[in-house]
C-alpha cells in the first residue's frame, strides 16, 4: 500500500528516536553491569529490548507503506557519567519520545490511516510506561539517598 510521504518521514523521525534510545539504553545498561548494579542493569537492558520492539514496529509499517526505513540516521547519545545523571538523560528520551508520539498520531489521523494511529497510541502507552518507572527510580534516589537506592541494585548471590 502506498503510504502518505508525510507521514512516512514522521515515522522515520520516530525511529531516529528509537534508535537512539537502544543505544543510549544498551551504553547505560553494560555501564551499571559493570559497576556492579545488575539489577539495574537488567531493567535497562529490558527498556533496551522494548525499544527494539518499537523499532521494529515502525519498520514494519514503513515497509508496508512502500517507503524506505532510514535505520542509519541517530539523533546524539546522552550518556550519563552516573546513574542519577543515566536516569535523568533517559528521562528526557522518554520525554522526546512522547511527545514524537503525541505529533504524530494527528498526522496519521490528518491522511486518515488508522492502522498507522492504533500504532502510534500503543507505543506510546509503552514509553509512557518507561516514564513512569524512570520518573519512580529518580524519585527513590531523592528519598532514600543515592547511595541507598544504589545498594539496593546490587544482586546478592
Amino acid at each position: 500500500m502506498k503510504g502518505n510521504q508525510k507521514l512516512i518521514d514522521v515515522l522515520n523521525q520516530l525511529l531516529a528516536d528509537e534508535l537512539t534510545a537502544i543505544n543510549q539504553y544498551m551504553v547505560h545498561s553494560e555501564l551499571c553491569s559493570n559497576w556492579g548494579y545488575e539489577r539495574l542493569h537488567k531493567v535497562i537492558e529490558k527498556r533496551a529490548v522494548g525499544e527494539m520492539k518499537h523499532a521494529e514496529k515502525l519498520i514494519a509499517r514503513i515497509v508496508f507503506l512502500e517507503g524506505a526505513p532510514v535505520v542509519s540516521k541517530l539523533n546524539p547519545l546522552h550518556i550519563g557519567a552516573d546513574v542519577p545523571q543515566m536516569i535523568a538523560n533517559d528521562i528526557a528520551a522518554e520525554l522526546t519520545a512522547i511527545r514524537g508520539y503525541n505529533a504524530a498520531i494527528p498526522v496519521a489521523m490528518e491522511v486518515q490511516d488508522a492502522p498507522t494511529r492504533e500504532l502510534l497510541e500503543s507505543i506510546i502507552k509503552d514509553e509512557d510506561d518507561h516514564l513512569d518507572l524512570l520518573e519512580a527510580q529518580r524519585d527513590q534516589m531523592t528519598q532514600m539517598s543515592v547511595g541507598v537506592f544504589l545498594g539496593q541494585q546490587i544482586e546478592e548471590d
